[in-house]
């Protein structure tokens, strides 16, 4: 069970606790939206300076809002607009140091200034998106990216 307690150690060493945190929160679990909202409500805790996690899911036609934590969100996000619409089209994690300087930014949150987002796949195919936001600009790294890429790929497995 999940216990909010202060992660130790260095930067990787606390990646690792949160990504033990994760297989132990939806080991066993069936349920998707479930362990989406455990997934998210993790890293809300665990990351500093974010102001919005959550995920978009596929529809099959576009992406429509799931799990969250944060202010309200857009519903919608048609594939190819905006950082979630990109990174979802293209299969590949987009890492934003500026989202006022991407081509299309959807503004959800005017108080949004940088953003990672790590699509999600199943079976080959595009499920969703995990979808962060910062008030800070250039506030994901490489590690962030790697960290997150492992955090989706957990879940992956259990969806």
């Amino acid at each position: 069970m999940f216990q909010n307690i202060p992660y130790e150690g260095t930067r990787n060493e606390q990646f690792a606790q949160v990504l033990n945190q994760l297989k132990a929160l939806i080991h066993d679990e069936p349920n998707a939206v479930a362990n989406l909202a455990n997934a998210s409500s993790l890293l809300n805790h665990f990351l500093k300076d974010i102001n919005w996690v959550g995920f978009y899911l596929y529809d099959g036609k576009e992406l429509v809002l799931g799990p969250f934590q944060g202010l309200p969100a857009c519903i919608r996000i048609p594939l190819n607009r905006g950082v979630c619409g990109t990174a979802a089209a293209e299969l590949k994690t987009l890492v934003v140091e500026d989202v006022h300087a991407f081509p299309g930014h959807i503004a959800c949150d005017a108080a949004s200034n940088s953003e990672i987002v790590v699509p999600v796949v199943k079976d080959g195919q595009l499920y969703g998106v995990l979808d962060i936001d910062s008030p800070l600009v250039k506030r994901f790294d490489q590690e962030d990216r790697e960290f997150l890429e492992q955090f989706v790929q957990i879940l992956e497995g259990q969806l």
